[in-house]
């Protein structure tokens, strides 16, 4: 029965007549079409400021409430609109930009359809009120789905055009449940009117929610493209901004022109902002837009989030308008051209702009040591808990988070952002790496690895402990201490001390599980234990020391060499069967020691180290490592305050008056800065803090143990007490 059921159904399916083909009800046909064309609010806005633009204006102001879905309402003082059309103003197919389809192969307006308005008559409540050069008075009159709901009205108005949208989507339910969300659509317009002021900067736009007094879009007409964006995307964006421009007349490949601005090394964003206009038409152009997030990726891996303005300028008719129902894209002639000499251009822009990195460091007096009290255990043995904590007094609360950025030295001071170095990775890689660390690999099975742990953590010092768990970074005081807040307690940290003794614990409790650091040139471990020992020799000039150096080099790589298989092992340092070393181990994720205090570090494995006794072997190069990996002030001094004198040279003034120029002992000398060797050591210096901020103290907080010794050997000293400062400004 079943059968012969499915069978009957089968034959229903096959034997069906075809549905009839009908013509669509002209409503359902502009409805339809009309969902196509105003997609969401910023679809409407930009349909209407294009057309404001188009009438040549001076000045456009936009409202909005609820997103737009409420109302839009846009202000013009350009031409306006003919009294003679407006009965057919709203019509589809209407325009005063083309009357042939050829004419599309030369439009420059931005409009041309002659869809927009009767799209919105359809899926909204439209009014329009215009008034023209020489009129007495100006029409208002309403539309819905096309055509007048009545004759124009003569009524007061001001120069140009306004025309207002209210209940967008009235009729479409479903599309209108898809937008509740005024705020996202907000701000999109806002976006929208931001991009149209900085390429038409000459006009003035502003954008400000119904009943708000404060616009958040205002620009005033200006010159100026960067004082366009000064105004509009701020400060910390116009400053950091390169002039590019190219051009292309190469009728067999490319014919183009363009200029704009692009972010530098010294700009940081979370995204990508890219404003391009085509022939001064607004689009997006996806694969250029990709192309230069790559040059940018590649060139600054800390600014791969640029900000870019351009203007293309093309033939005519090397562009297809018509090729997007919102005019969003174009179609261009010889594109991959055309972005293959934009890429280049901005590749070597960037990398030729290498000066104009900036670093801002700011020098705190270090406190003097009369001042400075010893650290008790008394003082930061943390408070026992089990009791509800009573009512903190104003004078006690702490007003610091410690993971919150915002209690840093650097928040409060007015200067310039920080470049970020190449070859860093971002802040938020270089914490997800510590993180992964949390819970590293098991240690090899080692008794004397174990016990060297737990010397470890039964010697940790318990309110030391609870003050790097919890404190603050503020910044550098000087070169050697780091300010920390704690609680309502400012303390002065020994960065080289932490970072020694945390690196020490890491190599621990990595032991056996390193990743490697591959040396690009592999280095000789005779040459390098040369270089220490000649750094170390206190009598340069005796012919004698040249032997004994040279008899310790050969015993110590000799040496080396044969505990190869060892160092490789259990510290991943790899020495090759020519003597050179070749890797060393990542101690700490994300971080390079400094390369120049290689030598010191080989010479104090070949000397240092007792290798008969395993525990003390173990221990002797963790401890060499700690050293070497320990953020040491960089060799070159301080570029600021009276390092400076360093890196300045004297050279014979030059006179370029026709005055008698002296001789001798006389000669005047003038003094100038060796730009090379600064602009190194600005980098060394930079590249330390930053790593202390972002790396070290990240990592110290995570899984330092300090051992006992730290509260009495100076690593950390208590400054000051917020507590007694807030009574002492109290009674001042």
């Amino acid at each position: 029965m079943a059968d012969a059921m499915e069978v009957e159904l089968q034959e229903e399916r096959v034997f069906k007549d075809p549905p009839n083909i009908r013509r669509l009800d002209e409503t359902v046909v502009n409805r339809i079409a009309a969902g196509e064309v105003i997609q969401r609010p910023v679809s409407v806005v930009k349909e209407l400021v294009e057309n404001s633009l188009d009438a040549h204006s001076s000045s456009v102001n936009v409202v909005v409430k609820d997103g737009g879905l409420k109302l839009i309402q846009v202000t013009d003082d350009g031409h306006g609109i003919r009294y003679e059309d407006l009965p057919i103003l709203c019509e589809r197919h209407t325009t005063s930009k083309l009357s042939t389809f050829e004419d599309l192969q030369s439009i420059k307006s931005m409009g041309f359809r002659g869809e927009a308005l009767a799209s919105m008559t359809y899926v909204g409540h439209v009014t329009v009120t215009t008034i023209t050069k020489g009129q007495l008075h100006g029409y208002r009159v309403s539309y819905k789905d096309g055509v007048m709901e009545h004759e124009p009205k003569a009524c007061a108005a001001v120069k140009g055009t306004q025309i207002m949208v209210e209940n967008l989507f009235y009729n479409m339910n479903a599309r209108r449940k898809t937008l509740q969300s005024s705020a996202d659509d907000y701000s999109k317009i806002v976006d929208l009117l931001s991009r149209f002021a900085i390429h038409h900067a000459h006009v003035s736009f502003s954008c400000r929610k119904h009943g708000a007094a404060r616009a958040d879009v205002h620009s005033v007409g200006t010159r100026s493209r960067v004082d366009a964006i000064r105004s509009v995307y701020g400060v910390s964006v116009a400053q950091n901004l390169m002039k590019i421009e190219a051009s292309d007349n190469d009728l067999s490949s490319s014919v183009f022109k363009m200029d704009g601005l692009i972010s530098n090394f010294n700009f940081v964003a979370k995204k990508i902002t890219m404003v391009l206009f085509i022939n001064d038409r607004l689009v997006e152009w996806t694969a250029l837009k990709r192309a230069l997030e790559i040059v940018y990726s590649a060139t600054l891996p800390k600014a791969s989030k640029p900000f870019i303005y351009m203007s293309i300028v093309l033939p005519l008719d090397h562009v297809d308008v018509n090729v997007h129902p919102t005019k969003r894209e174009v179609s261009i002639l010889n594109q991959e051209v055309i972005i293959e000499k934009i890429q280049s251009l901005v590749e070597s822009k960037l990398r030729n702009s290498n000066d104009t990195r900036t670093f801002q460091e700011q020098t705190i007096e270090p406190s003097s040591s009369g001042q400075v009290c010893s650290l008790k255990d008394s003082d930061i043995n943390p408070s026992p808990s089990g009791s509800k904590p009573p009512k903190v007094p104003v004078h006690k609360m702490v007003r610091t988070d410690s993971s919150d950025p915002a209690g840093r030295l650097h928040a409060y001071m007015q200067a310039k952002p920080h470049s970020h170095l190449e070859g860093i990775s971002s802040l938020t890689s270089v914490r997800s790496s510590i993180r992964q660390r949390r819970n590293p690999k098991e240690t090899a099975d080692l008794t004397s690895i174990q016990e060297l742990i737990d010397d470890i953590d039964g010697n940790s010092h318990s309110g030391l402990l609870d003050i790097v768990r919890h404190c603050t970074y503020v910044g550098m005081a000087d070169d050697v201490f780091a300010l920390l807040q704690h609680d309502t307690h400012l303390y002065l940290a020994n960065v080289v001390n932490l970072s020694k003794e945390l690196m020490y614990q890491q190599v621990l409790r990595r032991f056996a599980h390193f990743n490697a650091i591959e040396l690009s040139n592999p280095a000789s471990l005779k040459e390098l234990i040369m270089l220490a020992l000649k750094e170390e020799d206190l009598n340069p000039e005796c012919e004698g020391n040249d032997d004994l150096k040279e008899k310790i080099a050969d015993m110590s790589t000799g040496l080396l060499k044969q505990k190869t298989e060892m160092l490789e092992e259990y510290f991943c340092i790899h020495i090759d069967i020519d003597g050179n070393l070749t890797k060393l181990p990542v101690v700490l994720d994300q971080y390079t020691p400094d390369m120049d205090r290689v030598p010191d570090f080989v010479l104090c494995l070949g000397n240092d180290v007792d290798w008969e006794n395993e525990k003390t072997c173990f221990q002797a190069i963790s401890a060499a490592l700690g050293n070497f990996y320990a953020m040491h002030p960089p060799m070159l001094p301080n570029p600021t305050g009276d390092g400076l004198k360093f890196y300045e040279k004297k050279k014979p003034f030059q006179n370029t008056e026709d005055t008698e120029i002296p001789s001798g002992d006389n000669v005047i000398m003038a003094t100038e800065t060796g730009n090379e060797l600064l602009s190194e050591a600005e980098t060394a210096w930079a590249q330390r803090e930053w790593s202390i901020q972002h790396i070290l103290f990240p990592a110290v907080k995570l899984f330092l143990k300090p051992p006992t010794s730290m509260a009495n050997n100076g690593t950390f000293v208590r400054v000051a007490s917020l507590e007694k400062l807030y009574k002492i400004f109290e009674r001042c």
